[in-house]
This record gives structure tokens, C-alpha cells and sequence, in this order.
């Protein structure tokens, strides 16, 4: 698969709440850093995502949205054999999003570094 391919199957798994179809996409030394949770390995990818997805549930009546993440407002850029992607993000029925910065090689997402948009309190 190509960088760009690796990349759709990664988006179409967020957009599902489908962690088996994210880690398809994944390189074997992916990470996702999130930085209310922290570093997420591919091996706790799982994990993290059913726990978000409760998260979500909670703020959304029980029921987790579908889709589960709209992403927009995608931008890439490719140097040096790797695919770099900046993407907008959101959950539906939530006041959750951000934006995500991903890379990606012939052996899939190398890793998300994701931030969120919040007002500042006070």
C-alpha cells in the first residue's frame, strides 16, 4: 500500500470509532500522542480508543455518535518518502476537537500527534 493509502484506511477508522481499521494502517512503531491521555503505543490503541469512546458516550446520552469523528480541512505534503498530514477533527454531539498531525511511510502511519480547541478559563 501507498502512504496515501495507508492514509484513507487510518481516516476511515477514526471516522468508524474502528480501532482494528486504524491499526491496519499502522506502522509496527506507531504512536498517537494525545495529550490528555499521553503517548499511546499501537499496542494500547485499543484500549485507548473504547476508553474514549466511554467518554464520548457520556457526554453524548449513552450512544456513541455516528460517525464517530468528521475530519476536514486535510492538508498534506510529501518529502522524503514521507506523507505528512494536517487535519482538522471532530466528534459529533460534542464540543471535542482539534487537529491532528500525522505521518506516513510505505509501512503506514508512522505516528498522530493530536491537540485540542478549548477556551481558555476564566
Amino acid at each position: 500500500m501507498s502512504a496515501a493509502d495507508h492514509l484513507s484506511t487510518y481516516a476511515e477508522g477514526w471516522a468508524k470509532g474502528d480501532a482494528n481499521t486504524i491499526l491496519k494502517a499502522t506502522a509496527a512503531d506507531y504512536t498517537f500522542d494525545d495529550p490528555n491521555f499521553g503517548v499511546v503505543s499501537k499496542n494500547s490503541l485499543s484500549s485507548y480508543l473504547s476508553e474514549l469512546k466511554q467518554t464520548v458516550a457520556s457526554l453524548c446520552g449513552g450512544k456513541v455518535p455516528d460517525p464517530f469523528m468528521e475530519l476536514s480541512e486535510v492538508l498534506t505534503q510529501e518529502a522524503d518518502g514521507v506523507l505528512t498530514a494536517w487535519c482538522w477533527w471532530a466528534v459529533p454531539g460534542t464540543e471535542i476537537k482539534g487537529s491532528g498531525l500525522i505521518k506516513v511511510d510505505p509501512t503506514g502511519v508512522r505516528s498522530e500527534v493530536i491537540t485540542y480547541y478549548t477556551k481558555l478559563s476564566g
